[in-house]
């Protein structure tokens, strides 16, 4: 590799690269050539416990610093990060696959961010005085404890930051556990933090399978769990937090839909089913892939599509120019041609696409089915790769009670120039993350999480402050107790 891929070890745990070579090989594979670029072992249980006896040591020193002094060391790591974004976008590039085009403009930025804007309220984090007559109750907004993130492959350097930049800013301490298939990049965040003089033991990061998270999640000494993952995995986690009542984040799937009436810009609209559809190569949870197209339009949208679509541009991730890159891994491959295979089963109209690209590395080519229906394993299962289901709709109330058909709740989208109807449809969406005349954006001031099977709290904005920290309250009684006897 022209670029250092080999991590110093697996592990970062109490301010210092760790190894244990006892842990089974997880061998990192680059997606574009599919050649092995690195090898990490899995956690031990001596490295688990390592960790979670290094962060419980340093908590209650971190949660007594003011937060203005905890928000300092973030926002240092948050520039630290934007000198090095060149770096660390070539690790993520090649950790996940994904174009230089992407990762140089997305995701370790999209972390800095996030570094910036929680070191920026860590100070903010007061309680609250209420006056009752004489008497008085304040509030103390306080630490959680320690708390375990367990991160997605899709982005793993942002899902890293996304995690513990609000845990940090409350007082926490955290163990991140990326996924097995993306080990890399989460160390650098974690070196990155300890550089900006984050106390040693308060980010840790440490790899492994399953096998390593559910004793992570079900451990005493934990007191909070955020997973970012599938549904599946996720009710299994949600249980065996729920066994210690631990607090609990869920960023689940999703199947979105994208709404699109026949007053919407037609090339705004492609735009925005393209964002929500081949961005990252469809590797994105919130991904608007049931595209319902008013019938007013359907065939012009089609048309259209099909048009931008031939100006992909799927080679060398790591040549600036190209802008659609592979799967993640030969699996996640394996798994959206059987979706391929059964949309042409059941029926739907194969637009363009299906095809898999050469045979090196993960290539799918962008994917369109039209004239799908409800019912369609396309149309209902999470496919987690580039291939886009269009639906046809004629009213308004149809197309509100299709999209809502789902078990999912983690996105949804309208496009069309009446804005009155844009809100409308919007409020009845059941999602937690939606978008009018746009797709996918996710700023690090706004709320970002599920409904329904797509799950529960919210990260980034404020609202992540709420599930990373606990209010005490305290009665003051300023004159005499009366007791009955």
């Amino acid at each position: 590799m022209p670029y250092p891929t080999q991590p110093t070890a697996s592990h970062f745990i109490n301010g210092t690269y760790v190894e244990d070579t006892a842990g089974a090989e997880i061998p990192v594979i680059y997606p574009a050539t599919g050649e092995q670029i690195a090898v990490v072992h899995e956690a031990t249980p001596a490295i688990v416990e390592q960790a979670i006896t290094s962060a419980k040591a340093a908590q209650k020193a971190w949660a007594a610093m003011s937060g203005t002094e905890r928000g300092r060391i973030l926002r240092r790591a948050a520039d630290m990060i934007r000198e090095r974004n060149y770096d660390l976008s070539v690790l993520e590039t090649y950790d996940t696959g994904k174009p230089m085009s992407e990762t140089l403009y997305v995701d370790a930025t999209s972390g800095a961010d996030a570094l910036e804007y929680f070191g920026g309220l860590a100070g903010s984090l007061t309680g609250e005085h209420i006056q009752l007559g004489e008497d008085w109750v304040y509030t103390r907004r306080e630490a959680l404890g320690l708390c375990v993130g367990i991160g997605a492959w899709n982005y793993p350097t942002q899902i890293a930051c996304w995690k513990g930049a609000p845990a940090l800013a409350c007082g926490n301490a955290m163990i991140f556990k990326p996924s097995e298939t993306t080990p890399l990049c989460a160390l650098k965040v974690a070196e990155i933090l300890h550089e900006a003089g984050l106390p040693a033991g308060l980010y840790n990061v440490i790899q492994g399978t399953g096998a390593v998270g559910a004793p992570l999640v079900t451990d005493p000494r934990v007191d909070k769990v955020s997973l970012t993952g599938s549904v599946p995995t996720g009710r299994k986690v949600y249980a065996a937090a729920a066994e210690g009542i631990k607090h609990v984040t869920m960023e689940l799937g999703g199947k979105s839909p994208l709404i699109i009436f026949d007053d919407a810009s037609l090339e705004d609209a492609v735009g925005g089913a393209i964002l929500a559809n081949f961005y990252s190569s469809g590797q994105v949870c919130s991904n608007g892939t049931r595209v319902f197209v008013q019938k007013g339009i359907k065939e012009a949208f089609v048309k259209r599509l099909h048009e931008r679509l031939q100006t992909v541009v799927m080679g060398d991730p790591l040549d600036e120019a190209t802008n659609f890159g592979p799967m993640v891994s030969e699996r996640q491959m394996q798994i959206v041609q059987g979706f391929i295979e059964k949309g042409k089963a059941e029926g739907a109209r194969l637009v363009c696409g299906g095809e898999r690209v050469g045979t090196e590395g993960f290539f799918l080519e962008p994917t369109v089915f039209a004239d799908v229906t409800d019912s369609m394993t396309i149309a209902t299962d999470e496919i987690f790769g580039p291939v886009m289901s269009v639906l046809d709709f004629e009213t308004e109330d149809e197309a509100i009670a299709r999209a809502n058909a789902t078990e999912f709740g983690l996105s949804a989208g309208v496009f069309t120039t009446d804005l009155a109807r844009g809100h409308r449809v919007i409020a009845q969406m059941e999602a937690g993350s939606c978008f009018i005349n746009s797709y996918n954006d996710a700023p690090v001031e706004a709320p970002f999480g599920g409904a329904k099977n797509s799950g529960v709290g919210r990260e980034n904005s404020k609202a992540a402050i709420e599930h990373y920290s606990q209010m005490k309250s305290v009665y003051v009684r300023m004159g005499a107790v009366d007791a009955p006897f």
